[in-house]
């Protein structure tokens, strides 16, 4: 399963209506925040990864709770939002509130609901991060760095191999670069820089990844 499948398929679709149900929010608005969430949570773990000491943290943290059974069974992500929020205070720091008030004003999901929907995606990442693991056979944190930067890889060839879907020139533009941040190792910067593309309103208007984002969101 690739991270567009993941996105996109039936764990997105069950994951979406959920949202839909508990939150309020349409399935195409949590499918198009996962588009752009998704990726920077595996982007911010990619550049932890980098790290021996959160290499093996992370290794140990996916054999022992994240085996990729969530994925058969993708609503209990909305019975884990506790472990959620862990996840995400981890993985993001002191960066947590200003990734949800970047994601909250490009989306435009007020910010009550946007901490909550990212704690629901979290548990996801992570099992789809642990099932991928198993699958490639990295055994210790060191080949971390290596998978998590394939799957960026694999998820922009995907995209940019399907370019008429406008998840996936959401996904395509993000993941231009397969993964590598262009700016100073932070993921959020190259994630906004993404969506309002390269950081031009002028490319927003005519169509670029802000324009994508203000139709799936109905801005």
């Amino acid at each position: 399963m690739s991270l567009i499948d993941l996105i996109t398929g039936s764990t997105g679709n069950q994951v979406a209506q959920e949202a839909e149900n508990k939150f309020g929010i349409s399935k195409g608005q949590m499918i198009g925040l996962a588009a752009v969430a998704v990726p920077l949570i595996v982007m911010y773990l990619k550049n932890k990864s980098e790290d021996a000491d959160e290499a093996e943290s992370l290794n140990k943290a996916l054999d022992k709770d994240h085996n990729g059974s969530i994925l058969s069974n993708p609503s209990q992500a909305l019975e884990k939002q506790s472990e959620g929020n862990s996840i995400l205070d981890h993985i993001f720091g002191s960066e947590k509130s200003a990734v949800e008030s970047s994601l909250a004003s490009k989306t435009g999901i007020s910010m009550s609901t946007i901490g909550p929907l990212l704690a629901t995606l979290a548990p996801i990442v992570m099992g789809y991060i642990g099932k991928q693991k198993q699958e490639s056979g990295v055994s210790s944190g060191g080949g971390l760095s290596d998978l998590l930067g394939g799957i960026l890889g694999k998820a922009s060839s995907d995209a940019q191999a399907e370019p008429g879907n406008p998840l996936n020139d959401i996904l395509g533009g993000l993941l231009g670069g397969g993964g590598t941040s262009q700016s100073g190792g932070n993921p959020l910067n190259d994630i906004l820089g993404g969506l309002m593309g390269g950081g031009s309103a002028k490319k927003s208007e005519e169509g670029g990844l802000g324009g994508l984002l203000g139709g799936l969101f109905g801005k």
